[in-house]
């Protein structure tokens, strides 16, 4: 496996892998589609860090930073994906060396990580990478109105 930066050709495979997990359900908060010129855009032209793991020409998984006017100063919002089929498989850890000195870089102090408080496998990873939960919204509902919360936890990179 080799993580590297992702390219604007990534966007269709990174938006197959994404709409896969947005079917699958349970582990993003997204429920709409992406096209690969929405992919483009947030995930890796408008990012601040964005990583692909590929291995034999495939995507395994993405992860991706940028900046969110409702956090303070020197935070940025983290996303990440990864095939479902290859979960705890060290995909993610791989992307979350490279996200997390690129962040560093960037001039980051904190990571934020705001994921659906029923997803159990996301909540699992972002804890053994060392976030910690900061804050809670119990009534976060999805476009359902199924209420499924949301926790948002830090990493602090300094």
């Amino acid at each position: 496996m080799i993580v590297r930066q992702a390219q604007p050709d990534d966007a269709p495979a990174m938006c197959d892998l994404l709409n896969r997990i947005i079917t699958i359900g349970g582990t993003t908060a997204h429920q709409n589609p992406f096209t690969p010129e929405q992919v483009l855009h947030h995930y890796i032209q408008d990012a601040l860090t964005a990583f692909v793991a590929v291995e034999d020409g495939r995507i395994l998984g993405f992860q991706a930073t940028d900046t969110n006017p409702d956090l303070p100063q020197g935070w940025g919002d983290i996303g990440t994906f990864v095939d479902p089929t290859l979960q705890r498989g060290g995909v993610g850890a791989a992307l979350f060396d490279a996200t997390s000195t690129a962040a560093k870089a960037k001039g980051l102090t904190t990571l934020n990580a705001t994921i659906r408080a029923d997803n159990a496998p996301g909540l699992g990873f972002y804890s053994r990478r060392g976030f910690v939960d900061y804050a809670q919204n119990p009534d976060w509902a999805l476009k359902d109105g199924c209420i499924v919360g949301r926790v948002s936890k830090r990493f602090d990179l300094v």
